[in-house]
């Protein structure tokens, strides 16, 4: 679903974060004037702003491990598991 996240955007990266209750959310970063977020960050958005009550997972395609939306997943479920790839899949 990132990948896919990320092609419908065209854009360099992509994310996605599975909740509790099996609901996935993805995302490509945003980057308006009035408005900047990560791919993950967005995702993360999106789940919470839909009501989740946790993170059982997030994966970042084609991003680092400085990405801000980590802070994101972390906050709002410290043992999400997080899974960053490069451009193709690979775990990094």
């Amino acid at each position: 679903m990132a990948r896919d996240a990320m092609a419908r955007a065209e854009a360099d990266s992509g994310a996605a974060v599975r909740d509790v209750d099996g609901h996935t959310y993805a995302a490509a970063p945003v980057s308006l004037s009035t408005l900047s977020l990560s791919g993950l960050q967005a995702a993360v958005a999106a789940a919470a702003s839909s009501g989740a009550r946790g993170l059982a997972a997030a994966v970042l395609v084609a991003g680092s491990a400085d990405d801000p939306g980590i802070a994101a997943v972390r906050e709002l479920t410290p043992t999400a598991l997080l899974i960053i790839t490069d451009r193709d899949g690979l775990v990094l």
